[in-house]
Protein backbone atom coordinates (compact mmCIF):
# COMPACT_ATOMS: atom_id res chain seq x y z
CA UNK A 1 0.00 0.00 0.00
CA UNK A 2 1.33 3.46 -0.88
CA UNK A 3 1.96 5.67 2.15
CA UNK A 4 2.14 9.35 1.16
CA UNK A 5 3.53 10.27 4.59
CA UNK A 6 6.32 7.70 4.70
CA UNK A 7 8.12 7.79 8.02
CA UNK A 8 6.95 11.32 8.82
CA UNK A 9 4.01 10.22 10.96
CA UNK A 10 4.34 11.72 14.40
CA UNK A 11 2.44 11.80 17.62
CA UNK A 12 -0.20 14.50 17.32
CA UNK A 13 0.28 17.41 19.70
CA UNK A 14 -3.14 18.28 21.05
CA UNK A 15 -1.97 21.75 22.14
CA UNK A 16 -0.62 22.51 18.67
CA UNK A 17 -3.91 21.40 17.10
CA UNK A 18 -5.83 23.55 19.60
CA UNK A 19 -3.69 26.57 18.70
CA UNK A 20 -4.34 26.01 14.98
CA UNK A 21 -8.08 25.80 15.68
CA UNK A 22 -7.94 29.10 17.59
CA UNK A 23 -5.92 30.73 14.79
CA UNK A 24 -8.66 29.74 12.36
CA UNK A 25 -11.34 31.13 14.70
CA UNK A 26 -12.91 27.73 15.37
CA UNK A 27 -14.40 26.73 18.70
CA UNK A 28 -14.06 22.98 18.16
CA UNK A 29 -11.53 21.08 20.25
CA UNK A 30 -8.94 18.64 18.86
CA UNK A 31 -10.75 15.88 20.77
CA UNK A 32 -14.04 16.80 19.09
CA UNK A 33 -12.42 16.68 15.63
CA UNK A 34 -10.78 13.33 16.35
CA UNK A 35 -14.03 11.93 17.70
CA UNK A 36 -15.75 13.03 14.50
CA UNK A 37 -13.08 11.36 12.35
CA UNK A 38 -13.51 8.16 14.37
CA UNK A 39 -17.29 8.31 13.99
CA UNK A 40 -16.96 8.80 10.24
CA UNK A 41 -14.59 5.85 9.90
CA UNK A 42 -16.69 3.66 12.20
CA UNK A 43 -19.80 4.35 10.13
CA UNK A 44 -18.07 3.33 6.91
CA UNK A 45 -16.64 6.56 5.48
CA UNK A 46 -14.20 6.13 2.60
CA UNK A 47 -10.58 5.46 3.53
CA UNK A 48 -9.39 8.41 1.43
CA UNK A 49 -8.34 11.22 3.77
CA UNK A 50 -9.65 13.97 1.48
CA UNK A 51 -13.13 12.43 1.57
CA UNK A 52 -12.90 12.14 5.36
CA UNK A 53 -11.89 15.80 5.71
CA UNK A 54 -14.79 16.87 3.48
CA UNK A 55 -17.27 14.78 5.49
CA UNK A 56 -15.91 16.14 8.78
CA UNK A 57 -16.19 19.69 7.46
CA UNK A 58 -19.83 19.06 6.56
CA UNK A 59 -20.66 17.30 9.82
CA UNK A 60 -19.10 19.94 12.07
CA UNK A 61 -19.87 22.87 9.73
CA UNK A 62 -16.25 24.02 9.70
CA UNK A 63 -13.71 24.84 7.00
CA UNK A 64 -10.16 23.82 7.78
CA UNK A 65 -7.23 25.10 5.75
CA UNK A 66 -3.46 25.31 5.78
CA UNK A 67 -1.35 23.28 8.17
CA UNK A 68 -4.39 22.25 10.23
CA UNK A 69 -6.08 20.70 7.19
CA UNK A 70 -2.87 18.81 6.44
CA UNK A 71 -2.67 17.55 10.01
CA UNK A 72 -6.31 16.42 9.87
CA UNK A 73 -5.65 14.52 6.63
CA UNK A 74 -2.74 12.77 8.31
CA UNK A 75 -4.76 12.15 11.51
CA UNK A 76 -7.55 10.59 9.43
CA UNK A 77 -5.12 8.13 7.83
CA UNK A 78 -3.37 7.31 11.12
CA UNK A 79 -6.73 6.84 12.86
CA UNK A 80 -8.01 4.55 10.11
CA UNK A 81 -4.85 2.44 10.41
CA UNK A 82 -5.15 2.33 14.21
CA UNK A 83 -8.78 1.20 14.02
CA UNK A 84 -7.79 -1.61 11.65
CA UNK A 85 -4.72 -2.61 13.67
CA UNK A 86 -4.80 -6.18 14.94
CA UNK A 87 -2.99 -5.08 18.12
CA UNK A 88 -5.89 -2.75 19.07
CA UNK A 89 -3.53 0.22 19.13
CA UNK A 90 -6.32 2.79 18.78
CA UNK A 91 -6.51 5.63 21.36
CA UNK A 92 -8.82 8.65 21.43
CA UNK A 93 -6.99 11.98 21.05
CA UNK A 94 -7.30 13.42 24.56
CA UNK A 95 -5.20 15.74 26.75
CA UNK A 96 -2.27 14.29 28.69
CA UNK A 97 -2.74 13.06 32.25
CA UNK A 98 -1.02 16.15 33.67
CA UNK A 99 -3.98 18.31 32.57
CA UNK A 100 -6.63 18.97 35.24
CA UNK A 101 -9.28 16.24 35.47
CA UNK A 102 -12.07 18.75 34.76
CA UNK A 103 -10.47 19.69 31.42
CA UNK A 104 -9.84 16.06 30.50
CA UNK A 105 -13.45 15.21 31.30
CA UNK A 106 -14.63 18.02 29.03
CA UNK A 107 -12.36 16.63 26.30
CA UNK A 108 -13.86 13.13 26.72
CA UNK A 109 -17.35 14.62 26.37
CA UNK A 110 -16.22 16.57 23.28
CA UNK A 111 -14.70 13.42 21.79
CA UNK A 112 -17.93 11.44 22.31
CA UNK A 113 -19.98 14.29 20.83
CA UNK A 114 -17.72 14.41 17.78
CA UNK A 115 -17.98 10.65 17.37
CA UNK A 116 -21.77 10.77 17.37
CA UNK A 117 -21.77 13.66 14.89
CA UNK A 118 -19.40 11.87 12.52
CA UNK A 119 -21.22 8.57 12.81
CA UNK A 120 -24.58 10.22 12.06
CA UNK A 121 -23.07 11.99 9.03
CA UNK A 122 -22.25 8.71 7.26
CA UNK A 123 -24.36 5.92 8.77
CA UNK A 124 -27.24 4.88 6.52
CA UNK A 125 -28.05 1.51 8.03
CA UNK A 126 -29.72 0.18 11.13
CA UNK A 127 -27.01 -0.62 13.64
CA UNK A 128 -26.88 -3.85 15.62
CA UNK A 129 -27.94 -4.07 19.24
CA UNK A 130 -24.38 -3.87 20.61
CA UNK A 131 -23.56 -0.80 18.53
CA UNK A 132 -26.87 0.79 19.46
CA UNK A 133 -26.09 0.36 23.17
CA UNK A 134 -22.62 1.82 22.67
CA UNK A 135 -24.03 4.85 20.86
CA UNK A 136 -26.44 5.41 23.77
CA UNK A 137 -23.49 5.17 26.17
CA UNK A 138 -21.58 7.72 24.08
CA UNK A 139 -24.60 10.05 24.27
CA UNK A 140 -24.45 9.74 28.07
CA UNK A 141 -20.69 10.41 28.05
CA UNK A 142 -21.38 13.68 26.21
CA UNK A 143 -22.93 14.84 29.50
CA UNK A 144 -19.92 13.75 31.60
CA UNK A 145 -18.79 15.99 34.46
CA UNK A 146 -16.52 15.39 37.43
CA UNK A 147 -18.44 14.48 40.58
CA UNK A 148 -17.42 17.16 43.06
CA UNK A 149 -18.05 14.76 45.96
CA UNK A 150 -15.52 12.20 44.71
CA UNK A 151 -11.87 12.18 45.70
CA UNK A 152 -9.17 12.91 43.15
CA UNK A 153 -8.31 9.22 43.06
CA UNK A 154 -11.96 8.25 42.41
CA UNK A 155 -12.27 10.90 39.69
CA UNK A 156 -9.07 9.69 38.01
CA UNK A 157 -10.25 6.08 38.19
CA UNK A 158 -13.63 6.95 36.66
CA UNK A 159 -11.92 8.95 33.93
CA UNK A 160 -9.58 6.08 33.04
CA UNK A 161 -12.52 3.65 32.89
CA UNK A 162 -14.40 5.95 30.51
CA UNK A 163 -11.34 6.37 28.27
CA UNK A 164 -10.80 2.61 28.08
CA UNK A 165 -14.50 2.12 27.36
CA UNK A 166 -14.27 4.68 24.53
CA UNK A 167 -11.28 2.84 23.08
CA UNK A 168 -12.80 -0.59 22.97
CA UNK A 169 -16.35 0.52 22.23
CA UNK A 170 -15.08 2.47 19.21
CA UNK A 171 -13.17 -0.58 17.99
CA UNK A 172 -16.31 -2.67 18.49
CA UNK A 173 -18.49 -0.30 16.44
CA UNK A 174 -15.81 -0.07 13.75
CA UNK A 175 -15.54 -3.86 13.46
CA UNK A 176 -19.33 -4.30 13.59
CA UNK A 177 -19.87 -1.80 10.78
CA UNK A 178 -17.21 -3.51 8.67
CA UNK A 179 -18.83 -6.89 9.24
CA UNK A 180 -22.30 -5.52 8.48
CA UNK A 181 -21.15 -3.77 5.29
CA UNK A 182 -19.45 -7.00 4.24
CA UNK A 183 -22.72 -8.88 4.80
CA UNK A 184 -24.61 -6.34 2.67
CA UNK A 185 -22.00 -6.58 -0.09
CA UNK A 186 -22.23 -10.38 -0.30
CA UNK A 187 -24.59 -11.66 -2.97
CA UNK A 188 -27.49 -13.61 -1.58
CA UNK A 189 -28.37 -17.08 -2.85
CA UNK A 190 -32.05 -17.76 -3.41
Amino acid sequence: MFDPFGDEIEVFDIDELANHLLEQGLESSPSNLHGCLCGLLSAGAPAQAEAGLALMSQALEINLHGELAGQMLQLYQVTGAALEDEEFDFHPLLPDDDVEIDMRTIAVADWASGFLTGFAQVNQAQVGQDSSEILRDFAAIVEAVVDEDSSEEEAEGAYMEIVEYLRFATLNIFMDSRAESGDRDQPSVH
